[in-house]
């Protein structure tokens, strides 16, 4: 149990105010937030997730997906119980939709714990997952900032991999303490009726955060995925409706249109077409993004990176495994025509 870094006290009945995402609870004493992982208690608000984590993993980067980001590096995948978002097609539902009370986590996993796994095993950076980072904030926090002191000198990079529903104040600490190097965030719809149907969220926050997140392309590198649902966002209006939204605000970002599978409460579902994926990667290159990939198929050649000018392979990859092509690294240029890449290495 962990006091939140964001809330105020609002001074009646002992209610507080969470300021962590868009959301932004009122909870009433011994109230959790909609989250479940943050509780009222005594009239200060406390964060049940802090150290709760669950699903080490090291993992290849590409599979966050951030294929623009350091690629071809490894990271150490983690997350905790609790979520802003109730997703009826959660592929964690497992981890993301319990609350701390009922969820066995076996061992506390502390910032300094997690900070020294980096003497034991090979990784590159820390990739805050599987479950919203947001709402485990203050772990993830704390975490970058061990990982600063124990590591003065080595370079470990900081990911998120979220729902984009983080609140002003959040993005105002990211931004000023430069808590991460990358995020990739899951842009679900173009609409608060998707949002609200599927998810409990809506829409006006993302957008905002995207759009600032870009602003602070500087130090923060971001990718955007978009889960194809049968019926729910896969209309052409819908996929125009998003890819324009991008296109208009930096076509260099990357986009990640990915396959859903029946999963949680949509196991009626069919899984997206092969079909609906290839058009929305056609609507997306005639809106003129010049970065498309297609996630979670068999499909050849959906995950290369071709030079948006000249079509020239630059990065072939093939299940996590990445080979560059005809890319001058140092320059971040495609050797055929020398166009500048969107590329952190």
């Amino acid at each position: 149990m962990f006091e939140a870094l964001l809330y105020e006290k609002n001074g009646v009945n002992n209610s507080v105010l969470c300021k962590l995402c868009s959301h932004y609870c009122e909870i009433k004493s011994g109230n959790y937030g909609i989250c479940g992982v943050r509780q009222n208690i005594g009239g200060e608000l406390f964060s049940l997730s802090y150290g709760n984590s669950s699903g080490f993993a090291i993992d290849p980067i590409e599979k966050k997906p951030l294929y623009h980001f350091k690629p071809g590096t490894k990271v150490l995948s983690f997350g905790t119980q609790g979520c802003n978002f109730h997703c009826s097609n959660c592929q964690n539902w497992q981890l993301s939709q319990e609350k701390c009370k009922s969820l066995n986590i076996e061992k506390n996993y502390s910032p300094d714990y997690i900070a020294s796994l980096a003497l034991k095993y090979e990784f590159d950076g820390i990739a805050y997952t599987y479950s919203e980072p947001t709402i485990f904030f203050e772990y993830a926090r704390d975490t970058i900032l061990k990982f600063r002191e124990f590591y003065p000198q080595k370079n470990y990079f900081h990911i998120f991999v979220s729902n984009g529903f983080m609140s002003k104040e959040t993005l105002d600490f990211i931004e000023k303490e430069e808590l991460i190097s990358a995020i990739n965030i899951d842009l679900k719809f173009m609409d608060d009726s998707g949002y609200k149907k599927i998810t409990g969220g809506n829409l006006k926050p993302v957008l905002e955060n995207i759009k600032r997140l870009n602003e602070m392309n500087e130090f923060i590198h971001l990718e955007i995925t978009n889960l194809l649902l049968p019926n729910e966002n896969d209309s052409k209006d819908d996929i125009k409706h998003l890819v324009d939204f991008i296109a208009n605000l930096n076509n260099e970002i990357p986009l990640h249109i990915s396959r859903f599978y029946p999963n949680y409460r949509m196991k009626d579902k069919e899984a997206t077409g092969i079909d609906k994926l290839l058009l929305a990667k056609e609507i997306a290159e005639s809106a003129g993004l010049k970065y498309i990939y297609i996630g979670n198929t068999g499909l050849e050649k959906v995950s290369n990176t071709f030079c948006p000018n000249c079509n020239e392979l630059l990065i072939k990859r093939n299940n996590y495994n990445i080979k560059f092509e005809n890319m001058n690294l140092s320059k971040k240029q495609c050797k055929k025509c020398e166009t500048k890449i969107n590329l952190i290495l």
